[in-house]
């Protein structure tokens, strides 16, 4: 498995496993940790969550995922926006982390951008690493005006990973946003790589995928992880979506993969405002 490497020096794996959609049912839960734990059995050590999943319930759905794991693995969860205030962070944080019944998250982030300044979060942030309660903290959907004006607040360099939407049909964040990124360290992370499911699965990638006797989807994970600064953190409820997603960290796309993708999917030639979902 590739390695990203993060601020601190520390590795993670570059294809991890998202949880979006998942701990919705109780009697799915068992069925969905198994598959979590099979991702971690093949090395998808990164599991990111949130407490927005679900209500909460992804992230119990975890507490029983990691039992007996839980120091293989690299555990993101994120804070609502407005929970974020110095006070609300720690107290989403507390939440999180009986949530999910282990002692420390590794990486807290924001989930997008709400009205509490950043000045707010980070510091509450930085107090929740003081106090062992987090070991890195970061952003999701920031756009590069914000994280140009995250980095100038105080603490605000000590910001460990984006995580925004990006996929062969989302290509915005290419013109400016990856190489901010990139000149400032700072890895990407890639949630809904394969768009939910709904990336076609006829033509480029369907014929890229026929080259390389693997699926289209797979084909679109791999071209995430093209660019060594990107983390991929596709869904992964069943062990046949396990098994895919991890064959797919396998992929080299050569130059004439690339190039096809390119004219299926055109990269940007000018600025786009980040996109969410």
């Amino acid at each position: 498995m590739r390695k990203v490497v993060l601020p601190s020096g520390e590795e993670v794996p570059q294809l991890g496993q998202g949880t979006w959609f998942m701990g919705e049912r109780a009697e799915r839960r068992t069925a969905e940790a198994d598959s979590i734990r099979l991702g971690v059995d093949l090395g998808m050590t990164l599991i990111d969550t949130a407490e927005m999943y679900a209500d909460g319930g992804s992230e119990v759905m975890l507490s029983e995922a990691l039992k007996g794991i839980r120091d293989k693995v690299f555990l993101v969860t994120k804070v609502y926006p407005h929970n974020a205030s110095a006070k609300g962070v720690r107290a989403a944080a507390e939440r999180s982390l009986k949530r999910m019944n282990t002692e420390v998250i590794d990486l807290y982030l924001l989930h997008w951008r709400g009205s509490v300044p950043f000045e707010e979060t980070v510091r509450g942030f930085e107090a929740l690493q003081q106090d062992g309660l987090i070991r890195h903290w970061g952003v999701s959907n920031l756009d590069t005006e914000d994280m140009e004006e995250l980095l100038d607040v105080d603490g605000g360099e000590h910001c460990t990973v984006n995580q925004i939407l990006y996929n062969p049909s989302r290509r915005g964040p290419e013109f400016d946003l990856l190489p901010f990124l990139q000149d400032n360290s700072i890895p990407a992370m890639a949630y809904s790589p394969i768009e939910q499911g709904r990336l076609p699965k006829a033509g480029a990638l369907g014929d890229v995928a026929k080259k390389h006797g693997v699926g289209p989807f797979q084909i679109a994970l791999a071209w995430a992880m093209r660019d060594p600064n990107v983390i991929a953190i596709p869904k992964m409820a069943n062990p046949e979506h396990v098994q895919a997603n991890r064959a797919a960290a396998d992929i080299t796309l050569d130059a004439d993969d690339l190039a096809a993708i390119d004219k299926a999917f055109p990269p940007p030639s000018r600025k786009r405002g980040l996109e969410m979902l």
